[in-house]
Formats: structure tokens, sequence, C-alpha cells
């Protein structure tokens, strides 16, 4: 059984949406049988309860006054969450989650304001690097995939040596590309480097994407594609 919390900030917006598609696969909506159980966990909270993962949502915590996440990762839960991650434990942050895992030092980087300053909000193409990941291996190797973005702050920057890491780690999950999975400055959307759009830490178990997935999950918005990330953890968790 895999059980799931979903951390709730001030300005969170996707939390709903995390928590319903996950309630989907639980139901067995998803057409194969995952037990589990998803709750939220609101961000003053100093106790997390006993779940497999932890996932940080999108929207605009705190108004993104400071910076995107800054204020969020020195919420008194994210103590919570660092040592779950130190555990082993899995943690999960969708685009404003992904800018608070870094303010949070659990990722390496920084995202900042997009490359044309304005704020993207449509489907883009994705391509999955490998699927040595927990978090893609029902994914094929290099495989197109289709989510949405929402994000004004998704232009990912480390310096080299950070690059190189997570180049040779295979820890660069998720980039930017064409329908056709091409790499190119035409495809990178928001000017990331190396058009990344998703990273893991070294662990692994920590993963950090602007793409929304959780919005992926029916076929009636914006397909289902964004299901695979979420099965692919589940079958790597509960088998």
């Amino acid at each position: 059984m895999m059980k799931v919390a979903v951390i709730v900030f001030p300005g969170s917006n996707c939390d709903g949406d995390a928590q319903s598609a996950l309630a989907a696969m639980f139901e067995g909506r998803w057409g194969r049988e995952v037990k589990g159980s998803v709750q939220r966990v609101w961000h003053k909270d100093t106790q997390l309860p006993d779940v497999d993962l932890v996932i940080l949502p999108g929207g605009f915590s705190y108004g993104d006054y400071l910076r995107s996440g800054a204020m969020s990762a020195r919420a008194p839960i994210m103590e919570e969450v660092r040592a779950h991650a130190a555990r082993g434990g899995y943690v999960m942050g969708i685009c404003n989650g992904f800018q608070i895992l870094t303010e949070a030092k659990l990722l390496p980087g920084a995202l900042i304001r997009n490359r044309d300053l304005r704020f993207i909000c449509r489907n883009v193409h994705v391509r999955v690097e490998h699927h040595r990941s927990v978090y893609s291996s029902l994914y094929q190797n290099q495989q197109v995939i289709q989510l949405p973005v929402a994000h004004h702050d998704g232009n990912y920057r480390c310096d080299e040596a950070t690059l190189k890491a997570l180049e040779d780690g295979e820890r660069i999950l998720f980039r930017y590309c064409d329908s056709a999975g091409r790499i190119s400055d035409a495809s990178n959307i928001n000017g990331s480097i190396s058009n990344i759009a998703g990273i893991t830490n070294a662990k692994g178990n920590v993963l950090g994407m602007m793409p929304h997935p959780e919005r992926a999950c029916d076929p009636l918005t914006a397909g289902i594609e964004g299901r695979v990330t979420f099965l692919s953890l589940m079958e790597n968790v509960v088998g």
C-alpha cells in the first residue's frame, strides 16, 4: 500500500489536482490495481505522517515574494520533508514544488525568470531521457510525451560542475524538446540550461520537475501521459 502526503502552502493551487489524480489511481480508475491513500498536510505542521511519498505541489506559495519557493522552503514541515528524504523516502516537487526543493537545498541549482520574461501556460513536449529512475521506469528511453506547464520562473540554472554531475549521474530525467524529440534552443520553452525540465538528487529519491504530470492524468483534460510518472514510482515501491 502506498501512502502519500501532499504539502499545502499558502498560495498552492495544484494540491487538489495532485490529490485527485492519486485518488483516481488508488480507486482503480487508471485500469490497474494500486492500493494506497493520499492526504493533505498543512505547511505549519511539525510532524509528517508515516508516508512513502511527499508531494510539493505547484502554485504560487506566498505569492512568490522574495523568490519563488524561498519562503516555503523555511516552513516548519520542511524539516520533516528533509528528514524523510534523508531516510530514502520519496519526494516529488512539481513546478513551485521544484522551486521549493532547490531553495531547500534538496536539489541543486535554481529556477529563475523565464527567458522571455513571460508566464507560460500550455502543453509542451518533453523527452524522457532514460527509464532507469524509479520515476520513469514505465516510460521508454527517449520517449516523447506531452505535459502541461504553467510557470513564470521555470528557467533552470546551475554552474558547469553541477551540470556535469547531473549529466554523469543520469540525474536529468526530463528535457524540453520538439514533437520529434529534438533538443534545441527553439524547443527550449523557458531558457533552461541544457533544456532541463526535471532532475533528481544523487540518490534518485527526490524529483523536481516543472511540467505538471498530475494535470495529464485524465483524457478529458491534457491526456494521460502524466500517469506513467506516478505508476512508475508505485511499481517500484509497492511492486
